[in-house]
């Protein structure tokens, strides 16, 4: 079920807007709230408050089950481990007394499932949040397990499927086997219509050249496995034989990927894209061009962080709040076939403060200002110099973190 995303309000005797009380405690619209605003032609797009928190990202755990190609730990000499009991009731502590409930996420860079009772943690987590979503390979979702995350109430299930035959599914997720993720799948989805048929089961898509194929595939089967979500995303190279597999060097460049100031504004119908138009098609929307198809801009602006702009934070297993996946862990990635070396960036502890002193910190909130104007130097257009090759410091003046080399502010990468 998709929730409506259109709702009538009224307004009041002094031009105020009167918003429904479950839409103000879900985007943390209270009194003294400063709510960024942009005019449209016709419209005006409210951005939830900078000051709210409104989804947390939990790595319980960085070790894995398996040893795929395009993971980030074949980049980092990183120690692995599990989060502690003393840390997990910090956070369930934290989450209780945050200004409203927020959605949480488990997944960051381990496989959740071998985290020791993890349907308990997903039962402990939902008493304190308002959705939990959690991110798997698939591998460990047994039959028992399933029961048990069904029973703890669990909001929303992704599997990491990276292929529709298992040929390739083989090739890129070293460990696994795609026709046992497929029945463990199929058998959740069947527990749930008795047990939690509110649970929703999402698949989460790395493309890349040697799989996108298969998408049309994966996603003709989601009656048979109960799926009514997908996540597609491109693949970030964390090592250089990765670089080759990438699809986005032309959504990169200065030509193809944002609207321009200079270059019309171009309204398209919904039309077919059959052989007789696709190309002339294609050619209108590399021009720079302001494309909406169907009233739906096609381009987005440079530069707009995803975490930033739906308020979440990064807690991985030690208790370190980042502001967003990508500063959880030190590593390195290419772009544009360069190496860039990425420095973690935490902003706090769970073990020394709670996740509202820290998400309320003067100094967090001026960056989390600063990353909603995005005034960074543009590292993934240009020609590329010695200063995007890591996160320290950009051309524009900006210090660490810089976040101009960001593939998820270009919607190059995406996370559920």
């Amino acid at each position: 079920m998709f929730p409506s995303e259109e709702y009538w309000v009224e307004v009041d005797e002094e031009g105020r807007l009167v918003l429904p009380p479950d839409i103000r405690e879900q985007f943390g619209i209270r009194p003294g709230a400063q709510l960024r605003v942009r005019k449209g032609a016709k419209s005006l797009r409210f951005h939830s408050p900078v000051s709210h928190l409104a989804k947390v990202y939990v790595e319980l755990t960085s070790r894995c089950n398996l040893s795929c190609l395009t993971c980030i730990r074949n980049s980092w000499q990183e120690t692995l481990g599990d989060m502690n009991d003393q840390l997990f009731n910090l956070l369930l502590d934290s989450l209780m007394h945050l200004h409203s409930r927020p959605d949480v996420f488990i997944g960051g860079f381990g496989e959740p499932l071998v985290f020791p009772d993890i349907a308990g943690k997903v039962a402990k987590l939902k008493s304190a949040a308002r959705k939990v979503e959690l991110i798997t390979n698939g591998m460990l979702l047994t039959k028992e397990l399933s029961r048990e995350l069904l029973l703890a109430g669990l909001d929303v299930l992704w599997v990491s499927i990276d292929g529709a035959t298992p040929e390739h599914f083989a090739d890129l997720r070293l460990g696994a086997a795609l026709p046992t993720v497929f029945d463990n799948i199929i058998t959740l989805s069947r527990l749930r219509t008795s047990m939690n048929p509110a649970l929703e089961i999402g698949i989460s898509f790395v493309a890349m050249r040697k799989n996108i194929a298969d998408l049309p595939a994966l996603i003709r089967m989601s009656t048979r496995l109960g799926v009514s979500r997908y996540m597609v995303t491109n693949v970030l190279p964390y090592t250089e034989e990765m670089c080759s597999e990438s699809l986005y060097t032309r959504s990169l460049d200065t030509v193809d990927s944002a609207p321009s100031f200079w270059s019309p504004r171009i309204d398209l119908p919904r039309i077919d894209m059959n052989p007789d138009g696709q190309e002339a098609l294609v050619q209108t929307m590399r021009y720079r061009n302001n494309i909406r198809l169907n009233n739906v801009p096609l381009n987005q602006e440079h530069g707009r962080c995803p975490f930033v702009e739906q308020g979440s934070v990064a807690i991985d297993w030690d208790g370190a709040v980042s502001p967003c996946l990508p500063l959880m862990h030190h590593h390195t990635s290419y772009l544009n076939d360069r190496q860039r070396s990425i420095r973690r960036h935490s902003v706090g502890n769970l073990s020394e403060q709670n996740l509202e002193a820290i998400w309320s910190a003067p100094d967090y909130v001026a960056f989390r200002k600063r990353v909603y104007e995005f005034a960074f130097s543009p590292c993934t257009l240009c020609g590329g110099c010695d200063l995007a090759d890591s996160n320290e410091e950009d051309c524009f003046g900006n210090t660490f973190p810089t976040c101009g080399g960001c593939l998820w502010a270009q919607g190059v990468i995406q996370c559920p």
